[in-house]
């Protein structure tokens, strides 16, 4: 703890910062309460798609199983572009999915099976899927970081500014309560003195 002037503008100084830092704290704890909210929202979100994920790969993989010629899928189709956005949540900049989109090799009907169109689509979702699960984990990344800042910042606030300021305050209020009392005291004793030497 820094030493503190024991003044009058001082004790003003210490109370304009102590008014500043309650103003400042509720703020930062309702930003606190809503990255926890929005991140309770993102992990919810993210364990949809991955339900969602899995829901469409056990589906392609059950008929795939039953179909398979040894036809990879996976070489018919590529992803041309990864789409995102750009989100704001409590002031914090974060990606948000927007779509991708697919290049789809030509091929030959006559020498693919009929199963093959319906295989990209669920292939398309799957990896769709994935996309939007690795947004989602950059979210929980960047909204995660923000949180931990700002309970540092609210703690600080909390446990050791407005304590200390508060403090502060204190000892100034007694030492300037402390020398008025001196004052007051000197101020008797040189009248006591002064009537004393009036009498002699």
């Amino acid at each position: 703890m820094a030493q503190v002037k024991l003044t009058k503008n001082e004790l003003k100084n210490q109370k304009d910062q102590l008014k500043r830092f309650e103003r400042y704290l509720p703020t930062l704890q309702l930003k606190k309460q809503q990255l926890q909210m929005v991140i309770r929202q993102v992990e919810a979100q993210k364990r949809d798609v991955d339900r969602r994920r899995s829901s469409i790969a056990d589906d392609l993989n059950d008929w795939v199983s039953v179909f398979s010629d040894d036809i990879r899928l996976d070489t018919l189709l590529t992803v041309e572009r990864f789409v995102t956005d750009s989100g704001n949540i409590a002031g914090i900049d974060i990606p948000v999915f927007v779509e991708l989109e697919f290049n789809v090799s030509d091929y030959d009907l006559y020498v693919y099976p009929l199963w093959v169109d319906r295989g990209i689509d669920a292939l398309k979702k799957i990896l769709t899927c994935d996309a939007e699960l690795r947004v989602l984990d950059r979210q929980l990344e960047i909204l995660g970081e923000e949180l931990r800042i700002t309970s540092q910042r609210v703690n600080l606030f909390e446990k050791v500014k407005i304590p200390e300021t508060r403090n502060n305050i204190r000892t100034i209020r007694i030492y300037l309560g402390d020398q008025q009392t001196a004052e007051v005291v000197r101020g008797k004793i040189s009248k006591n003195k002064i009537t004393r030497g009036a009498s002699e």
